[in-house]
């Protein structure tokens, strides 16, 4: 069974998105982590309405699968980056994030996308830890609900750096929001490395249950830098394993490469991940 492969856009911001569209499924992707930014699908703009139906005809003609990807760093603020998140002081600014996650999962349900990827965002200095975690569960209730009403999993990233930045602090979440079913992970293969004491092949096996999405880069422990595959410390051949299972046992989503500040050569990164993992899949299970 092959793993379903997906490549991000936030890795090809110096192409159109139809172009990117059509370069991944020419290469021969599964699918799109297709993020929401002003160079791409802006959620801000007046014809968001009529460019979304046009990118859902695309992705359909092309057999894409898509998941919607929030972490854009400049949609919001100009200025600050990944600002407003859901943990600002000023409700107004909740509020923002909160609304583009709503629409968001508009979106993904729209286009058919499998999952919406979301971040709690970075504490504000000072902060307590209880007031932060009661921002967090108060911002992302609504947006649980409209996932739950719509069936569109929501799949929260443990982000080095931010409030929620493990995979504990996951489990801390779905404590407070009382474990929704609709509430998952994107699990970051990279991340697992950077932050868990475990190897990521047992990170993946460790949250199976709880996985809505995946995504993939090389990765140096405890450093948070994206990595093109072999120029990292991850052994891959063990972590293609446990995705294996994971898909084996039920999972159905896109396995997503991450490499955001690659645009520059990002035709051929991508062609070179598509690559190093088909060929290492078939190594491993041949």
């Amino acid at each position: 069974m092959n793993l379903r492969l997906a490549y991000g856009t936030n890795g090809l911001t110096d192409l159109r998105l139809d172009d990117a569209l059509h370069l991944l499924a020419d290469l021969g992707y599964d699918g799109v982590g297709l993020t929401l930014d002003h160079m791409h699908l802006d959620p801000m703009s007046p014809d968001f309405a009529t460019r979304t139906r046009d990118v859902s005809r695309t992705l359909t003609k092309l057999g894409l699968t898509a998941t919607i990807e929030t972490g854009a760093r400049y949609v919001l603020d100009p200025r600050r980056k990944h600002g407003p998140s859901l943990l600002d002081p000023e409700p107004e600014a909740r509020a923002a994030r909160r609304d583009l996650l709503m629409r968001a999962v508009q979106v993904a349900a729209d286009i058919g996308a499998h999952a919406v990827h979301c971040f709690s965002g970075i504490a504000p200095v000072g902060i307590e830890a209880g007031t932060a975690w009661r921002r967090l569960t108060g911002a992302l209730a609504p947006v649980v609900d409209a996932a739950d009403g719509l069936g569109v999993p929501l799949a929260i990233e443990p982000e080095p750096g931010h409030l929620l930045a493990t995979l504990a602090d996951f489990h801390v979440l779905c404590l407070l929001l009382e474990s929704p079913a609709i509430l998952g992970l994107t699990l970051d293969v990279g991340h697992c490395l950077c932050l868990e004491p475990d190897p990521p092949a047992d990170c993946v096996r460790a949250v199976a249950p709880w996985v809505r999405h995946v995504q993939i880069e090389d990765m140096r422990r405890g450093v948070h830098e994206h990595l093109p595959f072999g120029e990292g410390e991850i052994d891959f051949p063990p972590v293609l394993d446990a995705l294996a299972d994971l898909t084996a046992n039920g999972y159905d989503g896109l396995i997503t490469v991450e490499l955001p500040r690659h645009s520059h050569a990002g035709p051929r990164f991508a062609a070179e991940s598509l690559h190093f993992l088909r060929g290492l899949e078939r190594a491993t299970h041949t």
